[in-house]
């Protein structure tokens, strides 16, 4: 069953976005054929200076690789090297109609944050909808958060079935309840929006001291701590240490004796050591900039294979052909 996943290039990846996406879908590649894309074309509603958008690009195409996605088992692309795919958004655009998008949370919320509204950030749905329909993906793995786009994904192929016959796949939607929500150095969602990042990738200094700076309460090491399993460098611990060591780590704060700064220690060691095969990985292929496009144009040859099948069944439905 083929699934598809698309990553937009909005900015320097977070060790949030691994464990809350990235290493979900790239887990996935053991379990079916799986499609992924840069989406640079959704990234200009947002982005507008090409420098910033070819850097996280690039960005994008390096982490993913690094961290396990291989293109060999994989389909990986970058979403502007497939332009069948901007067809098939405005063929889907003339059956959408305007009472579905304006409903759409997504816009709302955006504009709300201050998102200059324009028509790219409205029709997002619909280029969203040609993204998946344009592969017969069948399933789409979301968050609760895309639910309602993917839920319009489906009305837009009914709508284009109903009016020129059986032709696209209607996807199902795996909402994935299991997607872990990561805290933040504030203790907050961890998001680019609060500031309160760790990077995946980046400068090791600075990672240094973006946790060694984690603000715990005033209590001094020698006080017992019986909330231990609330405390925040510990959350962040038990994604990358063993679970006996972490467990080790919870008990020293509840029986007091541990000063936290031992605890932001080892948080940074376990984390940069997790991340160090990656890292190496991802140097590697930063220096070798053309085996890294010559991914993504290999992966853009396979998918603009089952595109033009698409949309020419599409072409042909709809009397274009």
């Amino acid at each position: 069953m083929r699934t598809l996943t698309g990553i937009q290039p909005s900015g320097t990846l977070h060790i949030g976005n691994y464990f809350g996406a990235m290493r979900p879908a790239i887990e996935a590649q053991t379990r079916g054929e799986c499609f992924y894309f840069i989406a640079d074309y959704h990234s200009m509603t947002t982005v507008t200076d090409p420098e910033e958008r070819r850097r996280h690009t690039l960005g994008v195409a390096l982490d993913w690789l690094a961290c396990g996605l291989d293109p060999a088992r994989s389909v990986f692309w970058r979403q502007s090297d497939v332009p069948e795919v901007t067809e098939l958004a405005w063929i889907l655009g003339t059956l959408t109609p305007m009472g579905l998008l304006e409903r759409a949370h997504s816009y709302k919320d955006k504009t709300a944050r201050g998102i200059s509204p324009n028509f790219g950030l409205f029709a997002y749905p619909v280029l969203m909808a040609a993204d998946i329909l344009l592969y017969d993906t069948r399933r789409v793995p979301v968050g609760r958060d895309q639910k309602q786009h993917l839920e319009m994904t489906r009305d837009i192929a009914i709508k284009f079935n109903q009016t020129y016959g059986e032709t696209l796949v209607v996807p199902e939607a795996e909402i994935r309840e299991d997607l872990a929500v990561i805290p933040g150095v504030d203790g907050q969602k961890m998001s680019k929006s609060y500031g309160n990042t760790i990077d995946l990738f980046g400068d090791e200094k600075a990672l240094r001291k973006r946790i060694m700076g984690i603000v715990m309460d005033s209590r001094p090491p020698a006080e017992p701590k019986p909330d231990a399993d609330r405390n925040l460098a510990l959350q962040l611990l038990r994604l990358f240490a063993p679970a006996d060591v972490a467990r080790d780590f919870e008990d020293r704060l509840r029986a007091g004796g541990l000063g936290y700064g031992d605890l932001k220690k080892a948080l940074f060691e376990h984390y940069w050591n997790t991340f160090a095969a990656a890292r190496a990985r991802r140097a590697e292929l930063a220096a070798n900039r053309d085996h890294v496009e010559a991914v993504l144009r290999e992966g853009a040859g396979r998918a603009r294979k089952v595109a033009r099948e698409v949309l020419g069944r599409v072409r042909r439905a709809s009397g274009l052909e």
